[in-house]
């Protein structure tokens, strides 16, 4: 370990690893001003703030958010959004509730379809 890094933060390579991104994603949050890590030199740290934002974004590409949304979402997490902005968020998190029922809808159905299959394709063979 750097002896000039304090323990609370972590290295890029450190932040790559805890969260399980590569190199190239967690520049581009940078880029789009997601994250914003101290800076020594060349060298990235990145504090308990940069990790629970981090945290956050994984969670909201888990829900399946849309990166500008989930900008949206930290500034409402960080207390800087305004009324407008939260009731914006409610509505935005409805309509993604929405689309993830849509979509589990669609993929159980997948499922059904898949099973009969296979069941028919099952029998036609103990049957040859």
């Amino acid at each position: 370990m750097n002896p000039d890094k304090p323990k609370d933060r972590l290295t890029f390579k450190e932040m790559c690893a805890r969260f399980d991104v590569t190199p190239r994603t967690l520049r581009y949050y940078e880029y789009i001003e997601l994250l914003h890590p101290d800076r020594e030199g060349r060298a990235r740290f990145y504090g308990a703030r940069e990790r629970a934002r981090m945290e956050l974004i994984l969670r909201g590409r888990k829900f399946g958010f849309a990166l500008e949304d989930i900008r949206q979402w930290l500034l409402i997490y960080e207390k800087e959004g305004t009324q407008a902005q939260m009731r914006a968020w409610v509505e935005m998190a409805d309509g993604q509730l929405k689309e993830l029922a849509e979509q589990r809808a669609q993929l159980d159905q997948a499922m059904v379809e898949l099973q009969k299959l296979r069941d028919d394709t099952a029998e036609i063979l103990s049957g040859v």
